[in-house]
């Protein structure tokens, strides 16, 4: 698939034209090259990244964009830290610790923005997110430089961020250009390789939860989205062996294929053909680890395993019979509970799902009327062994999941991990059903 020729939008059967404002994706051997023509035309850039991207392709970035400045601007207005010619700023973070995207980390970046027109941002997950937020909030255009193909939201127009405790999709722009060189991706830490793999096995539990939300909440529905996402998903599955070699062209039709998931999100409006109940279990994981000082997987890898235990529940909710009615919980247990696990993020949630009103939802009919074709769409959901083969294929075991975790933990995921979003999955239907009990 031409990804610059999915740019320029469909015409959808749905009846909504796709559009998607990236102007250029490059995933090609020496792609930072092309940032000269990408920044030709902006006078004051700043460089964003940490001190881990930096080295993988920080300096290639900044040697390349100070050679267009050098090239375009006469030496006595030459700068990097400010002044009436061009200039290139940089904000490296500190590589020894991980980077949250919060008010700490957006803070550091919106001290540097003064008389900047450009933002090239230089990473993967959290740099992306950080500089998408940062640009689309101050008006700044953006382009990012990839530095594993870790995770699908280089083009999509979402920026998962942790303000006030919680977990936070912020709608965001694009950033006008995606550039990739292939041997940077292939030599990212294996683990970000794997997480990238993990991202995109993820799908098949999103795309479940899309169709059931569209059956249950009549949510809206595309299935030229569906089926374009499907395909990467299949695609990707075939990858494993030449990901753990660091194949370069396998990296690069990994790295094309969470572009594309990206961009049919952007067609979307929204990160549902991608993100479900397996991205609310990584969100738990990572939110309560910020919280509580507890390890926790990277993104991907964590959406991996998620994506076994919505499969493991996908299974239990086709065969069982349907409960007399929805389970609801004690109000004040309920509360307790969420404050045990979610500290001060807990009015935060709590206020969320009130103005939702899933709670207050106890309709045991709309499961009569619908149970059937919901059946259906739960066993179109691979098995939660087949999903456990395709991680193993990339040295993904499950029991990993388990002995950073422990089953508690797991469980409470499962039951409260729903929380954090505004957005119906099979999380919900098992917490209707069975108490969230796994």
């Amino acid at each position: 698939m031409n990804i610059n020729e999915l740019l320029e939008g469909v015409e959808c059967t749905c009846g909504r034209h796709h559009t998607c404002s990236i102007q250029s994706v490059y995933i090609e051997k020496d792609a930072t090259r092309h940032l000269i023509e990408i920044c030709a035309n902006y006078q004051n850039i700043l460089l964003v990244a940490d001190e881990n991207t930096y080295a993988a392709a920080g300096k290639v970035t900044e040697d390349t964009l100070i050679g267009q400045i050098a090239k375009n601007t006469p030496t006595s207005q030459l700068s990097n830290e400010g002044g009436s010619g061009k200039t290139l700023r940089k904000v490296i973070f500190p590589g020894n610790t991980v980077l949250v995207p919060d008010e700490k980390a957006i803070n550091t970046v919106t001290a540097h923005l003064d008389g900047i027109d450009f933002i090239v941002g230089v990473g993967s997950g959290v740099i992306q997110d950080l500089c998408k937020y940062i640009s689309h909030f101050n008006k700044i255009p953006y382009a990012i430089v990839a530095t594993a193909p870790s995770m699908d939201g280089y083009a999509s127009d979402g920026a998962a961020m942790i303000t006030g405790g919680m977990k936070v999709t912020y709608p965001a722009g694009l950033p006008v250009a995606i550039v990739a060189d292939t041997t940077v991706l292939a030599n990212a830490p294996m683990e970000m390789l794997k997480a990238g793999f993990g991202d995109i096995i993820g799908k098949f539990s999103a795309l479940n939860d899309w169709k059931l939300s569209h059956l249950m909440t009549d949510e809206y529905f595309c299935q030229y989205i569906y089926d374009i996402t499907m395909t990467q998903v299949q695609k990707t599955i075939h990858l494993a062996e030449g990901i753990l070699k660091r194949d370069e062209e396998s990296v690069k039709t990994l790295m094309e294929a969470l572009v594309v998931i990206g961009v049919m999100m952007s067609f979307a409006g929204s990160s549902r053909p991608a993100s479900g109940s397996e991205h609310h279990l990584s969100h738990f994981f990572e939110i309560t680890g910020i919280l509580h000082g507890q390890e926790y997987f990277p993104h991907g890898i964590d959406v991996a395993y998620g994506t076994v235990i919505t499969a493991q529940i996908r299974e239990k909710l086709a065969t069982q019979n349907l409960p007399k009615q929805v389970y609801r919980p004690d109000r004040e247990a309920y509360l307790s509970k969420m404050e045990e696990i979610y500290k001060t993020s807990a009015p935060g949630c709590i206020a969320l799902q009130e103005r939702i009103g899933r709670y207050a939802d106890t309709d045991m009919q709309k499961y009569r009327r619908k149970e059937a074709q919901m059946r259906e769409i739960l066993a179109e959901m691979p098995s939660a062994e087949e999903i456990k083969r395709l991680l193993f294929l990339v040295d993904l075991d499950i029991q990993e999941f388990y002995d950073l975790y422990g089953t508690d933990k797991i469980n409470d995921a499962v039951l409260y991990a729903k929380e954090l979003k505004d957005r119906y999955s099979v999380l919900w239907i098992n917490y209707d059903f069975n108490g969230g009990a796994k």
